[in-house]
C-alpha cells in the first residue's frame, strides 16, 4: 500500500469516525445525564484507533488478493 493512499483512508475515515463519535457521546450524555457535553477523550481515541485500523486492514485485504 502506498502512503499517500493509506493517508488518505486514514484522513477520510478518522473524519467520519470523529464526527459520528462526537454526536454519539454529546447524544448519550444529554439523554443519560442531561447535560450536553462532548467527551472528547473518548472520540479522539475512537476516532485514532479507526483511522489506523480500517486502512491496515483494507490494504491486507486487497494485498492478499
Amino acid at each position: 500500500m502506498k502512503i499517500k493512499e493509506f493517508l488518505v483512508n486514514f484522513v477520510i475515515v478518522f473524519a467520519v469516525v470523529l464526527v459520528v463519535a462526537v454526536i454519539m457521546t454529546y447524544l448519550w450524555n444529554l439523554i443519560v445525564h442531561g447535560s450536553g457535553a462532548v467527551d472528547w477523550n473518548i472520540s479522539l481515541v475512537f476516532a485514532l484507533s479507526m483511522g489506523i485500523a480500517l486502512p491496515v486492514s483494507w490494504a491486507l485485504r486487497t494485498k492478499e488478493k
